[in-house]
This record gives C-alpha cells, sequence and structure tokens, in this order.
C-alpha cells in the first residue's frame, strides 16, 4: 500500500494514525469536514481536503472517490463511524476505483453498528456476557427494569443517550419518538473497560490491549488510562472477535460492575479515540491493521507492562495571518 486516505483527521485518533501510517512509508492524504486551519493535523498530511459532511451522503462520497483518483490512493482508512456506515453501504466504487478499504466484511460491520444484533449474536453463542438491549418497540421476554438506558440503536459515542428512572419519565419519553429507531438497556454503573483489538482473518490471529478508563470526555473518549493485562478479558475478547469475524483493529467496550462481573458494551469497527494508549504501551495498532489488510504476518503482543498515560491538548498555530504580533 503506498498511498492511504484517512478520513476525519480532527478526530481522536488521527494523529497517531497518520504518524504511524508515514513510519511505515505511506504517503498520507488526510480530509475533514472543516476546512484546513482549523485541524492541527492538516500540517501532517502530504495533502489534505475539506470534504461535504458524510450525512450528505451522494456528495460526501463523490468528493472522496474524487480525491482518491485525483491522489492515486489505493487504501482508504475511516476514522468515525458514520463515515464507516456510509462506506459499508458504498463499498462496489472503492472496489470499482481500486482503493481498499480497510474496514471488516460488510455482514460484521451490520452487525456491529446494530446494538440489538449485536447483543443477539453474542448471546447465542454464549460469549461476552453482553447487556441485555432490546429495542423499544418490542415486548420480548427479556424486561429491562429501572433505572433505564435508552439510546439509538446504530448510535455512537455518547449521542442520543436518556437516562429513565421511572415508568413516569418513560411514557413522557416515548412520546412522539420513533421507537424502531431505540434500544434499551439496564442501567449498570461500574467502570469503563476498553479493548483495542487487532485480528488477522486468513490467520485466526488476535492481539489484545486493555484498559481501564479513568477520565473520560463527555462524548466517551478517555483522557486519563490504567493499561492493564488481564489474561480472562483478553481471552473472551478473541473469542467474540472470532464469532464476530472481525479483521483488522476494533474496538471492544466492557462495563465492569462493582461485584467485578464484567459486561460486554459494544463494538466500535474502527479505531479508537484512544487507540494511541495501545500503541504507547508497546503495540502498533496502526500498522498491524494495515498488515490484515495486505495478507502481511501481524506482531504477535510482546510483554504486557501496566502503566498509567493522560492525555493533554496543545495548541498549534495552523495559519499566520498578517497584522500586529501580540506577544
Amino acid at each position: 500500500m503506498n498511498t492511504v486516505v484517512v478520513t476525519a483527521i480532527g478526530s481522536f485518533s488521527a494523529d497517531v494514525v497518520i504518524k504511524n501510517l508515514k513510519n511505515m512509508g505511506i504517503r498520507v492524504i488526510g480530509c475533514d469536514i472543516y476546512p484546513r486551519e482549523w485541524i492541527a493535523d492538516s500540517m501532517n498530511v502530504d495533502s489534505f481536503y475539506q470534504v461535504p459532511y458524510a450525512t450528505d451522503e451522494a456528495k460526501y462520497v463523490e468528493a472522496v472517490l474524487s480525491l482518491c483518483e485525483k491522489e492515486k490512493a489505493d487504501g482508504l482508512l475511516v476514522l468515525t463511524d458514520v463515515e464507516v456506515d456510509v462506506w459499508n453501504r458504498n463499498r462496489e466504487f472503492l472496489e470499482k476505483q481500486g482503493v481498499l478499504l480497510c474496514l471488516s466484511k460488510k455482514e460484521t460491520i451490520e452487525v456491529c453498528r446494530d446494538k440489538r444484533s449485536l447483543y443477539q449474536v453474542l448471546r447465542e453463542q454464549g460469549v461476552g456476557n453482553p447487556i441485555p438491549t432490546i429495542r423499544l418497540n418490542e415486548s420480548a421476554g427479556e424486561e429491562i427494569s429501572f433505572p433505564m438506558v435508552i439510546k439509538p440503536y446504530n448510535g455512537r459515542s455518547s449521542q442520543g443517550l436518556f437516562y429513565l428512572n421511572t415508568q413516569e419519565e418513560y411514557d413522557q419519553w416515548v412520546k412522539g419518538k420513533d421507537l424502531d429507531q431505540y434500544v434499551k438497556q439496564p442501567f449498570l454503573k461500574g467502570s469503563i473497560l476498553t479493548v483495542d483489538v487487532v485480528r488477522q482473518e486468513e490467520s485466526n490471529t488476535t492481539v489484545t490491549i486493555g484498559r481501564r478508563e479513568l477520565l473520560r470526555t463527555a462524548s466517551g473518549a478517555g483522557t486519563s488510562v490504567f493499561v492493564f493485562s488481564a489474561p480472562q478479558l483478553e481471552a473472551e475478547c478473541e473469542k467474540i472477535a472470532q464469532v464476530l469475524q472481525i479483521r483488522g483493529c476494533v474496538n471492544f467496550e466492557f462495563i465492569e460492575t462493582e461485584d467485578k462481573t464484567v459486561h460486554f458494551l459494544e463494538c466500535n469497527p474502527r479505531f479508537s479515540g484512544g487507540v494511541e494508549f495501545s500503541c504507547m504501551a508497546g503495540y502498533d495498532c496502526i500498522s498491524n491493521h494495515i498488515r490484515c489488510f495486505t495478507e502481511d504476518t501481524i506482531d504477535v503482543a510482546g510483554e504486557k507492562v501496566e502503566l498509567y498515560i493522560a492525555r493533554k491538548y496543545e495548541e498549534y498555530i495552523t495559519k499566520r495571518m498578517n497584522g500586529r504580533t501580540l506577544c
């Protein structure tokens, strides 16, 4: 792979994705919905393009295909869920252009992006101890008691998430809602465990790097974490990855309750916002993700060292305008 287009380079994972691709000798083309001056990592790519919102699907697809052709790209890495959904529906256009989409196969993405389907698959296979997940318009035998969590069935981060404590709150909330678009889950109090999972499908080789999220943003991105070794959880992640037929690097989230019971929450079928934590812990998720699609052998996990990692933000001047120096 010589030239890769990376989308949404203003997102949390973009910095390490760009750095590690360039360390592999790959030419990196970046794009984002915002202009170059708003995106710090626009300075770190070989070329940058502003593209339409992915929600404007036709224009977005046309724009990305156009820049792939112009830059002679042979690979596409998507960093956000909405773009995962779009390209999962439009794979044939990339294939015709000779661009390799570095995602798990279509059926895997469809299951991972539907919280109810994901729950059913894992429950039927007896892996992951998934948290019960029921569509609001279902009258399933599994009843969810209060307090409960309501979220879009294909939601991302914490968008559209609600906590309801009583039947009265529930009755008020559902008025005028399209119930088919939401699922309900029991509210469980506990800590979030995040596992970056890299699986090479051909060899069925899986590497996992887990962390406990100590501080998170409102959208669910970890800012302070503890990277740990947990053989039992890692073995369970390998089973889940095999059941879902994961290819490349994805992210599993779990919740560990006060009694130390661990429940599977969701699979983000792309790099996690905190994938750099795993890279800093000693495993290059980015280069090994690429190897999963180029049939090169992925690295095995080395000795796992437990460590705390904290993230900070840093300011960059992206464009200097004419005018008086302020300081």
